[in-house]
């Protein structure tokens, strides 16, 4: 029961960092659009600049983020009773499923596909790219690549700190 309280309010958690951003600038998630509204927008001389810095910070964004929430959920598993590597490998990986799936399923291709607020200027005409579902859909598959990395990292230390020596 608390392995689904937790993951009702991963998913709540998850939206509040995403959504207003999203919503405020789309811009800023850009590397998350679909390839053509991508390729449209890089050739949109208005964003040209803001396109390096977005490229240039994305992926140290994303290692840091990996980093924070291998230790975020390790704790979560932890307090959660899930003492071994292999149950907080699987109690992380089973939390960072779920919002995978609602990140899939909810945000992105309910919201993000139909909605006009994540329209960047320049791109409304391409309907048919933001409607797409399978840009999402490969998404999904990286995220769960990535969350298991995240759930290896979360295991790892969970078996850490199982190895000290208690006082």
């Amino acid at each position: 029961m608390i392995l689904i309280l937790e993951c009702i309010i991963a998913c709540g958690i998850f939206s509040l960092i995403v959504l207003p951003s999203l919503y405020k600038n789309p811009l800023k998630h850009i590397m998350s659009y679909p390839k053509e509204i991508r390729i449209r927008v890089e050739n949109l001389p208005q964003y040209k600049d803001t396109i390096a810095n977005i490229e240039k910070t994305h992926l140290s964004i994303k290692i840091i983020s990996i980093l924070v929430f291998a230790i975020v959920l390790a704790a979560v598993a932890y307090y959660s009773g899930a003492k071994t590597f292999s149950s907080a490998f699987i109690y992380v990986f089973i939390l960072f499923f779920v919002v995978n799936i609602y990140d899939l399923l909810i945000l992105d291709i309910w919201l993000f596909c139909h909605s006009k607020k994540t329209r960047i200027p320049g791109t409304e005409d391409m309907d048919k790219e933001y409607r797409n579902p399978w840009h999402h859909i490969k998404g999904a598959g990286l995220g769960i690549m990535i969350g298991t990395i995240v759930s290896l990292l979360s295991g790892s230390i969970i078996h850490f700190i199982s190895l000290l020596p208690l006082s």
